[in-house]
């Protein structure tokens, strides 16, 4: 099992919402920065969106305006809220943290397992 572990995924049609959530599946001393990656069949996965402890917020031309990242500090858990989803927006959404497990550890990145988002038309 994948360290990071996502949910909320699933076939929605177009126009619609899906939230995503992701957190860590054991302890952690702290995480800087979650993000969320997509990668769709033959391409590179992309950066969809990203936020730091601080609550500093990146996203993908894409999604913006549409994508909101957010983020519970202290449950360790990143989550995705996506709306007026369009076909392309079909992927697979990956989570992404560079985590501190132990307080004097070196950071480390850490990616989930995968969660399938289809947005049908």
């Amino acid at each position: 099992q994948a360290f990071l572990v996502e949910s909320g995924g699933g076939l929605v049609q177009a126009g619609g919402s899906l939230r995503l959530a992701c957190a860590p599946s054991g302890r952690v001393f702290s995480i800087e920065t979650m993000a969320w990656y997509r990668q769709a069949p033959g391409n590179q996965r992309e950066l969809v969106a990203e936020i730091t402890s601080g609550g500093s917020t990146n996203y993908g031309d894409s999604v913006q305006g549409r994508f909101t990242i957010s983020r519970d500090n202290a449950k360790s858990t990143v989550y995705l809220q996506m709306n007026s989803l369009k076909p392309e927006d079909t992927a697979v959404y990956y989570c992404y943290a560079d985590v501190k497990v132990r307080q004097y550890s070196v950071p480390h990145d850490y990616w989930g397992q995968g969660t399938q988002v289809t947005v049908s038309s």
